[in-house]
């Protein structure tokens, strides 16, 4: 199976039962062009019922200009916990806003400039 990423298609290459691993269309013997997608059951309390927690990882080499080396790779790791018991809206929404804010000017200059108050 594959997925498609903003018009990149990434295809299934290794997994297990709580993880797989995909590789996007740039990728080769020396470039990475990653994703790879994780899951953690939850864990149950006598009073909590736990949370649900999944992650994607990006990983692509990217050509440096001005560094002591050529290439390096670029890494973004998205982590979400969620408590047993939620309701798709709401979840929903909070992904919603996560993902405006990724796709944001406001988030590219976190990243650029390492800005952390606007």
């Amino acid at each position: 199976m594959s997925l498609t990423i903003n018009t990149k298609t990434f295809a299934n290459d290794t997994g297990t039962g709580n993880a797989y691993s995909y590789f996007g269309p740039a990728k080769t013997a020396s470039l990475k062009d990653d994703l790879s997608l994780k899951r953690t059951a939850p864990k149950k309390t006598s009073v909590f019922s736990g949370l649900s927690r999944t992650e994607a990882k990006f990983t692509r080499t990217l050509a440096l200009t001005g560094s002591l080396t050529g290439t390096g790779d670029a890494i973004v790791t998205i982590n979400v916990s969620v408590p047993v018991g939620y309701t798709a809206s709401d979840v929903d929404a909070l992904l919603d806003d996560t993902g405006s804010f990724l796709a944001g000017a406001d988030f590219k200059t976190h990243v650029k400039a390492t800005k952390i108050n606007f």
